[in-house]
């Protein structure tokens, strides 16, 4: 879904190196496989056809990260009830 994201944290040798992969467009969503000591993430349409990858080496990634898209505003509706008790009697 346009939104989501995925956060690559890697180690190149010299130090830490971060890549953000996006969908960009609605109806796009994010895919994450892990084969042969490669991890590959690549945004995909809604017909299955890749747009873009991104491609990592598993022995040098430190953490992978997935973020979703928040529906709507991302805002959580909280209503409270308090229950009113009757006076109490001597």
């Amino acid at each position: 879904m346009k939104g989501d994201r995925v956060e690559a944290v890697v180690d190149t040798g010299q130090g830490v190196q971060t890549f953000e992969i996006v969908a960009t467009k609605a109806g796009r969503r994010l895919e994450v496989t892990t084969s042969r000591g490669v991890v590959e993430v690549s945004e995909v349409t809604r017909t299955g056809q890749v747009v873009r990858t991104g491609r990592f080496m598993a022995s040098r990634l430190i953490a992978l990260v997935e973020h979703p898209a928040m529906e709507g505003d991302g805002s959580v509706d909280v209503t409270t009830r308090r229950r009113i008790r009757p006076p109490e009697r001597d």
